[in-house]
């Protein structure tokens, strides 16, 4: 007996429209292949949140350069009786800016490593990463008094062997799950929506306060207010581990996901 299906217009274009989505979805998995085969029980990973059902959030600022933009960020912290946050600082502008370096550090914010050349570390051979990460603790563990025990990369590149070097070295490898894209100078109402919308509890969140990023120190004060409103708490990453279940365990979920396609289409 001969079958015959009938399928309408609309069921065709929505066939399509389910295999381009998935077709989009395999090729992001593609391009980020590197990092996602990496993550496994055996092997080092990321940290991008930490699973959690308490409303802990994490807020880091990364700094790599300039110095117009750290002290407004501090005073809205300070304003907001933000006590808690997390630096991830580069050992040359930590150098040569030790005066920010010791005020970040007296505030009592946690202070982690943003490595020592600002460039992708994937592209290094594994002594040239060693060295990286260790040159960037010596300067910050003179400047701060203790080795930091957090990194995050610089662009926020690696793969598995920048992982497994940084863990040799004692390093838990901090990502963020939702940037705030304020590194693109979006505008301080994007800023602030992108960061209060997908923020969830065990949530890390990438800021800046390196001279480039001109909107944060801006949009700073609602997300605070927003988040508070929210009911979360501030802690710094390590608090955030300590909390959690991740304890290095890298974790992405379909929040992530959404991210990422966002993020791929310049939202």
């Amino acid at each position: 007996m001969n079958s015959f299906y009938v399928f309408s217009g609309r069921k065709i274009k929505r066939f399509f429209y389910i295999f381009a989505a998935a077709l989009l979805t395999a090729g992001i998995v593609y391009v980020e292949r590197g990092n996602i085969t990496v993550f496994s029980e055996s092997s080092p990973s990321a940290i991008y949140s930490v699973p959690t059902e308490k409303k802990l959030i994490a807020l880091t600022f990364d700094i790599s350069w300039g110095e117009k933009r750290p002290g407004p960020i501090l005073k809205v912290l300070e304003d907001k009786k933000v006590t808690k946050a997390t630096f991830f600082l580069s050992s040359p502008w930590s150098k040569t800016h030790q005066d920010i370096v010791t005020q970040i550090k007296t505030a009592g914010y946690e202070i982690g490593s943003h490595g020592h050349k600002h460039v992708n570390y994937s592209t290094l051979s594994n002594e040239e990463i060693r060295t990286q990460i260790t040159t960037a603790g010596s300067i910050l563990s003179e400047l701060m008094g203790q080795e930091p025990k957090l990194i995050r990369m610089p662009n926020g590149d690696f793969d598995k062997r920048v992982l497994q070097v940084a863990t040799d070295l004692g390093y838990k490898v901090i990502q963020w799950d939702t940037d705030s894209l304020d590194w693109k100078n979006i505008g301080v109402e994007n800023i602030v929506k992108r960061v209060t919308t997908k923020a969830h509890p065990g949530d890390i969140v990438l800021l800046h306060a390196s001279d480039s990023c001109k909107q944060t120190h801006e949009a700073l004060p609602q997300i605070i207010d927003e988040l508070r409103r929210q009911g979360y708490e501030f802690v710094t990453v390590s608090e955030l581990i300590s909390q959690g279940s991740a304890d290095g365990k890298e974790v992405r979920d379909s929040a992530w996901l959404d991210d990422r396609l966002e993020d791929a289409a310049g939202l």
